[in-house]
């Protein structure tokens, strides 16, 4: 993968940097800690300029969370209630708790989307809830495009100043990404053993 990942950017630029960071977004196992400084490595070379490789990542990137966003819209509260009701086990949440967790979102949407696009594992799936909850999408593109250019300029600068040694920015951040996905197996393992279904009322 690694070998298609620079040909790709190697032969069309600005386009293949844009088309790796969405499908990044939609396929986690392409790694934007892979795609984002070799884009600034190939910026430092000056094959490509810098803020283009960051406006290029920056698009790829919010176009695959938006993707993810409509997906949650498709879901909508009342569709991820009746799940629930069915299936509140895997989903470890009651059709109650859902609206506790949309009123929490909507609470903290800002920060949850601005900082959820610089968390590994996290950027992808945090636009699911900002769906389903419905927020507007100026809003949901307004957070989501200051996290995910922070991101990608931190990424990109990092390939820009490490030059031919870009790929150690892959290596600092799989044990980070590694340890994310860790703690949200654990988590959904927690709640899956700790679910409790609402106990029926005696009128029932």
């Amino acid at each position: 993968m690694f070998d298609w990942i620079v040909s790709l950017i190697e032969k069309t630029g600005y386009v293949g940097i844009a088309l790796l960071m969405l499908l990044e977004n939609v396929f986690p196992p392409i790694p934007s800690e892979v795609i984002m400084p070799l884009a600034g490595f190939s910026a430092a070379k000056g094959t490509l300029s810098f803020m283009g490789v960051v406006l290029a990542g920056t698009i790829g990137s919010l176009a695959g969370a938006y993707f993810w966003f409509l997906i949650g819209r498709w879901i909508g509260p009342k569709r991820l209630k009746r799940f629930a009701a069915r299936h509140g086990r895997w989903l470890t949440m009651h059709p109650d708790e859902v609206d506790q967790a949309r009123a929490f979102f909507s609470r903290h949407q800002a920060i949850a989307l601005f900082f959820g696009r610089l968390i590994p594992a996290i950027r992808s799936l945090i636009s699911v809830p900002a769906g389903v909850n419905c927020i507007p999408v100026s809003t949901f593109l307004l957070w989501s495009s200051l996290g995910t250019a922070l991101w990608t300029i931190l990424l990109a600068g990092a390939g820009y100043l490490l030059e031919s040694q870009y790929e150690k920015v892959s290596e600092w951040l799989n044990p980070v990404s590694n340890v994310v996905f860790a703690g949200l197996a654990v988590w959904y393992v927690y709640r899956v053993v700790r679910f409790r279904a609402p106990e029926a009322s005696e009128g029932a």
